[in-house]
């Protein structure tokens, strides 16, 4: 296809697309089933990335709230994305960007800034063909340089948000030669009070597929156990795919589980013979084979993590669940999240603190809980307890050692008190003049400077680390020597940022907070640092002298 001036198309910007759509009902994990079929092409020796269709108006992810939609996950270039997109980079172990993400409200803003500037000489602005055109533009531009791309498109299929980007996908596959596409739909098969497998809803969802004009290639079957072999002759029939093309995907106690039942199952093998690539990948005995290898280790022994927070949703932290869940594969345990809501500490939720091995303080907004953060925090401190503070976590430890050891009564941050006396944690200089709430905080990779001989430096191995930040808030530089003169080293910083705080050997086995989000780096072959020196200090080894694997933060 010839270059279009007006969406700068361009034919060679990526060789192979998987598009990834699902139906009868949100949630089944058809983002999962795309990670583990990524992980397994890039097993074999291929560049793999990744793009995640969210239909909804929002231009992106950062003014969602975490209990409705999960949490908000931060790209490298601070892009603050659907949580999906960290399943994405955790599966195929690599960095993605904003461009990775396409929005409905993305795309619109795009097409209406155009066509207020006059780009369009005139011209009637029309979904079709500038808001499709817009939507395989941003495909083609954020595939370029891989081998494989895979889009999974959000919602289900039926949903009046997601008909544009049906309908780009369709002409998408009108304009790429044939072994260059692959449709995958992902489908619910339910079980009946008597038992039995049940393809209608298959059916159904594959029908309104087809009534926009896509076939599907391969069908994926969610079901809580493997699909029997008549079940899938019967979705092949109906659905007019052959049998080999459909797949079961059934229920496993661990997501990191998937990409072994699915290549189980030869889905892999299946992708690549109908992309035809199946000869250019790695002989099965020189694949990568680390993933299979850790997630399938025999533990030796359990770990209790209290998750201190105000979201009773596991997706709301997901991240950090991860990041303890990949500490854990590292050390070789498994790693229980106990689930500690900040604002019933006294309603039983101390208990189930107080019986945990260690403390996790994650990040938020707002100030509801936040006492009881700051309660759990200090129960740490005084108890020995390894501690590690995030972000929002950080900031309240400041809040907790300002007020119990410097004693100011009255210390807080001025983003949850206007009034306090002692903001100890105050406002960024940049951002006093700032109203817009999205996209407008300290966002994304940043580095930070890390003293020698310090706990940090320790973990990091090393006296820098680049991470992800999603904050507007900061320590107050007013109160910094006196807080470090009473105890508190700041051992990681960013000009004068304050970016890392700890306590010394001497006052606490393992007290570490970060003003950045470690979880959001954090791989199953790449644990993170802060978290894998919160197990080794649970475990009885001194994290302040065990040199973590050193990792390219």
């Amino acid at each position: 296809m010839p270059t279009e001036p007006e969406t700068d198309y361009d034919p060679e910007l990526g060789r192979k697309f998987i598009f990834v759509t699902g139906g009868v009902m949100s949630g089944l994990g058809k983002g999962i089933t795309a990670a583990s079929t990524g992980r397994l092409l890039k097993n074999a020796g291929f560049d793999v990335t990744a793009v995640k269709i969210d239909p909804y108006l929002n231009v992106d992810a950062g003014t969602m709230n975490p209990f409705q939609h999960g949490e908000v996950y931060v790209l490298k270039d601070g892009g603050e994305v659907d949580l999906d997109l960290g399943n994405y980079e955790r599966f195929l172990d690599i960095d993605m960007t904003f461009d990775h993400n396409v929005t409905t409200g993305k795309t619109y803003q795009h097409v209406i800034e155009k066509e207020r500037s006059g780009d369009y000489l005139g011209r009637t602005v029309q979904i079709i063909p500038h808001i499709t055109d817009d939507i395989k533009r941003r495909i083609r531009e954020a595939a370029e340089g891989n081998d494989v791309c895979i889009i999974e498109v959000g919602g289900t299929v039926g949903d009046i948000e997601g008909m544009p980007y049906l309908e780009a996908l369709r002409q998408f596959a009108h304009e790429e030669d044939e072994d260059d596409i692959l449709f995958t739909h992902v489908t619910l098969v339910p079980y009946s009070k008597n038992g039995e497998q049940k393809t209608k809803p298959t059916q159904h969802s594959v029908k309104e597929l087809r009534s926009i004009g896509l076939q599907p290639d391969i069908l994926v079957g969610r079901c809580s156990d493997k699909l029997d072999i008549d079940t899938k002759e019967k979705i092949a029939l109906f659905c007019d795919v052959p049998t080999e093309a459909v797949f079961s995907n059934p229920d496993v106690d661990d997501i990191y589980h998937v990409p072994l039942m699915v290549e189980e199952e030869g889905l892999d093998q299946y992708v690549m013979e109908e992309l035809d690539i199946a000869s250019e990948a790695l002989p099965e005995d020189e694949r990568e084979n680390r993933w299979r290898d850790l997630v399938t280790q025999n533990t030796e022994g359990e770990v209790e993590v209290a998750l201190v927070g105000k979201y009773d949703l596991e997706d709301a932290y997901m991240s950090v669940h991860e990041a303890l869940k990949h500490a854990g594969l590292e050390k070789n345990v498994d790693v229980n999240v106990r689930w500690v809501n900040s604002e019933k500490m006294s309603d039983h939720h101390a208990d189930r603190m107080r019986e945990a091995d260690a403390i996790v303080v994650p990040g938020g907004f707002g100030a509801r809980g936040t006492e009881g953060k700051i309660e759990a925090i200090r129960y740490a401190r005084e108890n020995d307890v390894p501690f590690l503070g995030l972000c929002l976590g950080f900031q309240m430890a400041v809040v907790e050692y300002a007020r119990n050891v410097l004693d100011l009564d009255d210390a807080h941050s001025a983003e949850l008190d206007e009034d306090t006396p002692h903001p100890v944690i105050d406002i960024l200089p940049e951002q006093y003049e700032i109203e817009d709430m999205g996209g407008t905080m300290r966002l994304g990779a940043h580095e930070t400077e890390i003293d020698a001989n310090t706990l940090a430096a320790t973990l990091y191995g090393g006296e820098s680390c680049t991470e992800r930040h999603r904050h507007r808030y900061e320590v107050n530089p007013e109160y910094i020597d006196d807080l470090e003169a009473a105890g508190l080293k700041f051992s990681g910083r960013a000009g004068n940022r304050m970016e890392i705080l700890e306590l010394g050997p001497e006052d606490h086995p393992y007290f570490i907070g970060t003003q950045f989000h470690p979880e959001f780096r954090s791989r199953p072959t790449r644990a993170s640092p802060p978290f894998v020196g919160l197990l080794e200090a649970v475990l009885g080894d001194d994290p302040h002298t065990v040199t973590t694997e050193e990792v390219s933060h």
